[in-house]
């Protein structure tokens, strides 16, 4: 399979990618009677799993706070459903009392359509998606994912379709961004998790992770974990391309100790490697996806006051939270259980400082490509590092539980919904 450099919008200016009055008006964006597509400002969202709502931050230099959105404002209507079906409210309550650490999970991943007039999240407890318009506040469209709960998302890179995994029923959907229609579905291993579109958007790579709530985490119950694998399909017929079983690589590179649940990756820009961290380890791996092998590890230091007990592991997550800076030179990796991140050299996989972080979940790069964003769940708010320096510049506090970070747009002077 040969593909094209996939995508670095997280990094390039609002210029660089902006779509064309054609293309906006194809995607059912408003154009102003000159038509010159509305002027649009490079923003950033923070989702804040727990509380409903997404921060909306600048994208560099300071990352200041904009305008916060609620991203469950129907949520008294969602609850009555769920407690007049005991089905539903069985996983509802399930999700809380597992991967919610005792709470609901109302945002997990978002992205705002091409015009900036939208926001469309995920929204776990609620086993949805749905377009939020910026402007009123209100709900576009929801869709409801087959299954109990709807997790990570990826958007295409024309920015048109979004992909949404499905946890429960082992199905990815594809659904129009614009319209919330749903344009096609794939089934996964166990568990589907992180979603990335390749070649231009011409293929759609799915990681599933298995079973990550029970507390069968010792090596010898491995095999309780499900079906756990890599799915790689034609993103126009959603066919299948490829399947990839990492647990055959890993053996094969001598650390059958390892478990094969792929967490956040990030591709090199010309798609050549992927890396990607695992469950339960502190540290992660390159693959060379020509040769269909892995090539290198790396262990990062662990914290000394963290537990080697795989039971207190969230989400059997040691570390999660990857990215790579724009020129390819840098790994930034969060390490959740660490409590740190820290900027990797590819080349030499040397970490740089370790920067104190509480239970950083995500990492993502600034709009300006000059810093690595995380995450820090366990202290309500977002940390730029430096990927030169590797050192902290600044961090914003945010809602309750922040887990994805995802850059996006809004229409210029946007402070908020108006509702």
């Amino acid at each position: 399979m040969r593909t094209s450099p996939i995508r670095r919008r997280s990094y390039l200016s609002r210029a660089a990618y902006a779509l064309s009055a054609a293309a906006l008006l194809a995607a059912g964006a408003a154009v102003p009677a000159t038509g010159a597509p509305a002027a649009l400002r490079e923003v950033m969202f923070v989702g804040n799993n727990w509380e409903g709502t997404a921060d909306v931050i600048q994208s560099r230099d300071s990352f200041a706070r904009i305008g916060r959105v609620n991203i469950i404002p129907d949520k008294d209507d969602r609850l009555r459903e769920i407690y007049l079906n005991p089905i539903k409210l069985a996983f509802f309550l399930g999700i809380r009392n597992g991967p919610g650490e005792g709470h609901d999970q109302f945002v997990d991943d978002m992205y705002t359509t091409p015009d900036g007039g939208s926001v469309v999240a995920s929204r776990p407890s609620f086993a949805d998606v749905v377009s939020i318009n910026l402007t009123t506040g209100r709900i576009n469209w929801r869709f409801p994912v087959s299954g109990f709960r709807s997790d990570h998302m990826a958007v295409s890179p024309d920015g048109r379709r979004v992909a949404v995994s499905a946890s429960t029923s082992n199905t990815v959907h594809v659904l129009d961004i614009g319209t919330g229609q749903q344009v096609g579905s794939f089934t996964t291993g166990d568990k589907p998790h992180e979603n990335v579109f390749t070649g231009g958007g011409r293929y759609l790579w799915n990681m599933s992770i298995g079973e990550v709530n029970t507390d069968l985490d010792d090596p010898a119950w491995d095999f309780t974990k499900g079906d756990r694998r890599i799915t790689v399909v034609d993103a126009a017929t959603f066919g299948q391309v490829k399947v990839i079983d990492m647990r055959q690589r890993l053996d094969a590179f001598g650390r059958r100790d390892l478990s094969d649940a792929v967490r956040p990756v990030a591709f090199t820009q010309d798609e050549s490697k992927l890396y990607f961290q695992v469950s339960f380890f502190n540290g992660f791996l390159e693959y060379d996806v020509a040769t269909d092998k892995i090539t290198r590890l790396k262990e990062l230091p662990k914290n000394p006051a963290t537990s080697d007990d795989r039971k207190t592991f969230v989400n059997d997550s040691r570390h999660h939270g990857l990215s790579m800076s724009p020129a390819g030179d840098k790994l930034c990796v969060a390490g959740t259980m660490d409590d740190y991140a820290t900027v990797v050299d590819r080349a030499t996989l040397q970490p740089g400082t370790l920067v104190p972080a509480v239970k950083p979940y995500w990492a993502t790069v600034s709009g300006d490509g000059t810093a690595c964003v995380i995450s820090e769940a366990g202290a309500d708010q977002v940390t730029a590092i430096d990927f030169a320096t590797g050192r902290k510049r600044v961090s914003v506090p945010v809602g309750d539980h922040p887990q994805r970070v995802r850059i996006g747009h809004v229409p210029e002077g946007w402070t908020g919904p108006t509702a």
